[in-house]
């Protein structure tokens, strides 16, 4: 279905099978680019602040294509082998035991690996002949390699502003991929998701978008991170439940940005301007 132009996930009846599918909004062509690269089978790199969507929007589109979502997080403790897998010990057995990305390569399921930077450079190699022309997991425990089940795509995601220099897909990973850049919406795309997902009204929605934007804007910020479309969500959630807008933006935007008394104290201020007395 589209909208004014741009594609919505979304979900039909609530009688229906799809009934659960998770509502995405596009902005762009990445709706496009997603489904033409599943068609080839080729890797998706997703690139984008954290909270603008991208979780959100490879869960709409396994639905849409009818494929099983397999999410892992990237940490700085992850190995191999918590992709790969591993030998256990069960019951006196030594059993081997399928990690997550070997499951999804065996049963042609979308591999999504968020914040992929984060694990060690020396783990995302494993990922190396399943996004180029082989398809193919190499399992050296197991002394054999297994080729992608037909309808399997690796996804990956980073922030590219959060990251440090240090911290980055080495070009040998990325040039694998196909990337698809995502950001926070315009404000009136912002402002449907807000309603929609948090169940309030658009003004209300409108508001908190209003305060989101200006806080992205801010010159000089000394945040890390910006108010996300995520936050702006879970703010409308507590306004749903009865909590004024104020204390709603205070609990999950102001004093969850930051823990310097002075930005608190001046992001609450900002926000007092914004919000309607």
């Amino acid at each position: 279905m589209a909208v004014n132009g741009r594609p919505v996930i979304d979900s039909p009846a609530a009688d229906t099978p799809s009934a659960a599918a998770p509502f995405y909004r596009a902005v762009g062509d990445e709706v496009e680019v997603f489904r033409a690269a599943a068609r080839r089978g080729l890797p998706v790199l997703l690139k984008g602040p954290t909270g603008c969507g991208k979780t959100r929007f490879v869960e709409a589109m396994a639905h849409e294509l009818g494929k099983e979502l397999v999410t892992v997080a990237g940490h700085e403790d992850m190995t191999s082998a918590d992709l790969v897998g591993r030998f256990l010990l069960r019951g006196g057995e030594t059993i081997w035991v399928d990690g997550p990305l070997t499951r999804a390569v065996r049963d042609g399921a979308i591999c999504y690996l968020d914040e992929i930077v984060e694990a060690r450079q020396d783990t995302t190699v494993v990922i190396h002949p399943l996004a180029d022309h082989r398809r193919e997991l190499p399992l050296d425990r197991l002394g054999t390699t297994l080729p992608a089940a037909p309808g399997f795509q690796l996804v990956i995601s980073y922030n590219p502003g959060y990251q440090s220099v240090l911290k980055n897909i080495k070009e040998s990973t990325r040039q694998r991929f196909v990337a698809i850049e995502l950001d926070f919406p315009p404000a009136d795309i912002e402002t449907e998701i807000v309603a929609h997902e948090a169940g309030i009204d658009g003004e209300t929605a409108g508001t908190l978008v209003t305060l989101g934007r200006a806080i992205r804007s801010l010159d000089g910020s000394p945040l890390r991170e910006v108010s996300s479309t995520r936050m702006l969500i879970l703010a409308g959630g507590l306004v749903a439940e009865g909590l004024s807008l104020r204390s709603a933006v205070r609990a999950a935007v102001v004093r969850v940005l930051s823990d310097d008394p002075d930005v608190v104290r001046a992001l609450g201020e900002l926000a007092d301007a914004v919000l309607p007395q």
